[in-house]
């Protein structure tokens, strides 16, 4: 059950998906004054070293951050805002120009809250939680950020409806457990019922698995029939076709591709995401299947 670290991941191309679509959801959402709460419910540690042990032995951050912080990484064009951003965040957390401190979601957000907003962070993984627990002490933010030994899935009912009726719910679970899909379906329904104007964004691995091809169709389904808006952006660094090398190894591919389906999402997120998925692809693909999908509905 706690098998999934992700300091093995960290910096990944689904990670530049995942925070360039979390970024931009933040500073919409903070440029309103009303206090926002911002729920995460698969925390992990919180910051993560890319020149330590677990970030080494897969080196996946070298086909997603780091390739995109590398001197001559750049298209024809500037960076669209939105990916600049991200790049920009990370860079933040590192005193010099390479790339050595990866922070994980709660600390991106936590970089973005204002004062007078709240940050609640699910962990269960007990390595992950004292790492987060220490890393979240270091920041010295007192009562805005909470770190809590539960299951996300769970734990975020006590906090929808929040108390200034403002609320985003990111949810990134590892989906090694086949019934992380159905849970992550039953959260944003129950989600929905309590809070209908709250932010829901989902993250998920594009992987051949029958409940990954699934989840976005079904979350759509979801929003569509609570009559909220929605937004699914997707994308893929390469193929996911399983190959043999010239001495007769298999090569798994590893991740090829990744989502993020948000509900009720910012408004502006669509024609961000527009200008910097197309970047991204050509950025971070590794073959020729390099692709990215975007659409939206109301």
């Amino acid at each position: 059950m706690f098998s999934y670290r992700h300091a093995f991941h960290a910096g990944n191309h689904a990670d530049v998906l995942k925070h360039t679509v979390l970024i931009a959801t933040l500073q919409y959402l903070t440029e309103k004054d009303a206090a926002l709460t911002v729920l995460d419910t698969h925390a992990g540690a919180g910051l993560y070293r890319l020149d330590g042990d677990y970030a080494k032995t897969s080196a996946e951050a070298a086909g997603g951050i780091l390739r995109l912080g590398a001197p001559g990484a750049a298209t024809a064009a500037p960076l669209a805002p939105a990916l600049q951003a991200y790049i920009d965040l990370v860079r933040a957390f590192n005193s010099s120009p390479s790339t050595k401190v990866y922070p994980g979601s709660p600390f991106i957000i936590q970089r973005l809250l204002r004062a007078h907003d709240k940050l609640k962070l699910f962990e269960l993984h007990p390595a992950d939680l004292r790492a987060l627990a220490g890393n979240v002490a270091q920041l010295e933010a007192g009562r805005q950020v909470a770190v809590l030994h539960e299951d996300g899935f769970e734990g975020i009912k006590k906090f929808l409806p929040p108390p200034a009726r403002r609320a985003l719910v990111l949810c990134d679970p590892s989906y090694e457990i086949k019934s992380d899909y159905g849970k992550v379906l039953d959260m944003v329904a129950d989600a929905l019922k309590r809070f209908a104007t709250g932010t829901y964004a989902v993250w998920y691995p594009i992987i051949p698995r029958p409940e990954a091809h699934d989840l976005p169709r079904r979350l759509k389904t979801l929003a569509q029939k609570a009559g909220k808006g929605w937004l699914h952006a997707t994308l893929t660094v390469k193929s996911s076709k399983i190959t043999e090398d010239a001495a007769g190894e298999v090569k798994r591919p590893g991740l090829p591709a990744s989502g993020m389906f948000v509900v009720n999402p910012p408004h502006t997120l669509k024609a961000q995401l527009k200008d910097a998925l197309p970047q991204m692809a050509e950025l971070l693909g590794q073959d020729k299947h390099a692709t990215h999908t975007l659409e939206a509905g109301s």
